[in-house]
């Protein structure tokens, strides 16, 4: 493994898979603002990071000099020709994009979405039930977050439940190391695995996502095996670490403050608000874009294969932009988040997430109304373009 050569400036020399990055993330972009509100490094062949929501915001609605071919920053460029890409419809450009995207619709309308809530409460109680409690200490992130969207997504896919630790190791592996799977052997890759369980599907149908795709049109021929592939691959990465981190994220705050936890054990109507405001002040994910020419940037000769970063938090943290932008305000009224993105490729996923977030701290406050990080213990947050909470231990009770 290469060995790791230390940030030298964060405004010059950044590296956001440096785990001092995302721990101490929203001091590091209130010091960007300030002094270098588009910071640059060479790392990972050159990659920008603006801090402003007023720039974030115009590069993400911005499809002429960027393209959306490559979304997670690595060594490599993806080989997969655009304007559809690798991972459909994120990975995919004007005007293919808004074709691909509509084949998503239907299956995350609100409406079917809604029929989950009762498969992910029970899930949630499930495992609450099953917490592993040794003196009054749990990982809440080991035993509870990270299972919640891995079975929702696995069932909502249609494949093994059972294979999330899997599922987690492909995603630490695209999302913290960055280019680390580029060299495994061909039958130890997610796509492999992806394609056998496409196999399967063509084979036994099913009343799930990936039968679904295999049964759309796309420009009026069934969907080619790279495109469902390049689909469920973009589920399963988007649908899992996102939102395990942002319910981490959200219970390390009421652990961390006990006023806002009362409160919502106190006012449970007030929950829907604060999810909003987790969202907005915990936002898990940072997207990039690939230069597709060189342009000028606030006078930043911003050069063609260039990586752009955009740090969908820094948006949300912006205090031209958000009142009281530091505080998280649980019942906050105006919030006008970007915790899914902003421009064409908002997520479709984010009722989901919504559900899946609101619920998981709805039936862990009813169970559990008073917790707290452990006594002697520090939480250690992700690395890279995801960040949430790694481990979360909890003591249980006042």
């Amino acid at each position: 493994m290469t060995e790791r050569v230390p940030v030298a400036d964060w405004a010059t020399d950044f590296d956001h898979t440096d785990p001092a990055y995302n721990q101490r993330v929203h001091e590091i972009w209130d010091d960007l603002r300030e002094r270098c509100p588009v910071a640059h490094t060479d790392r990972f062949g050159g990659t920008w990071l603006p801090t402003r929501h007023e720039d974030i915001s115009a590069i993400a609605y911005d499809t002429e000099h960027y393209t959306s071919q490559g979304v997670v920053v690595s060594p490599n460029r993806p080989d997969e020709p655009p304007p559809l890409g690798p991972a459909p419809p994120i990975t995919s450009d004007p005007p293919v994009h808004g074709e691909a995207r509509k084949l998503l619709l239907p299956p995350f309308s609100p409406k079917v979405i809604a029929n989950w809530e009762d498969t992910t409460r029970q899930l949630c109680r499930d495992l609450i039930e099953a917490l592993p409690v040794t003196d009054g200490v749990v990982d809440a992130a080991q035993h509870y977050t990270q299972h919640i969207p891995v079975k929702v997504i696995a069932a909502m896919l249609g494949v093994p439940e059972t294979d999330g630790d899997l599922f987690r190791h492909f995603i630490s592996m695209i999302l913290e190391n960055p280019g680390s799977a580029a060299d495994l052997p061909e039958e130890e890759t997610l796509e492999y695995y992806l394609n056998e369980r496409i196999l399967e599907h063509r084979d036994e149908p099913q009343d799930d996502l990936i039968s679904y795709l295999l049964g759309v049109e796309f420009a009026g021929e069934p969907l080619s095996e790279r495109h469902i592939v390049g689909t469920v691959l973009l589920l399963l990465i988007a649908g899992i670490d996102t939102t395990w981190s942002a319910i981490g994220s959200s219970l390390w705050h009421l652990a961390t403050h006990p006023d806002d936890r009362q409160r919502l054990v106190d006012e449970p109507e007030l929950i829907s608000t604060a999810v909003e405001e987790f969202l907005r002040a915990y936002a898990p994910v940072t997207m990039a874009r690939l230069v597709a020419e060189d342009h000028d940037l606030h006078g930043c000769p911003v050069k063609a294969g260039e990586w752009m970063l955009l740090p969908f938090p820094a948006a949300n943290r912006d205090p031209e932009f958000f009142e009281r932008a530091d505080e998280v305000i649980i019942d906050r009224a105006k919030n006008r988040h970007a915790a899914f993105g902003l421009g064409i490729h908002r997520c479709l996923g984010s009722n989901l997430a919504r559900l899946e977030l609101r619920v998981a701290l709805e039936e862990w406050l009813a169970a559990i109304p008073e917790f707290s990080l452990a006594d002697g213990t520090e939480v250690r947050w992700s690395t890279g373009q995801i960040r949430g909470p790694r481990e979360l231990p909890f003591h249980l009770g006042p």
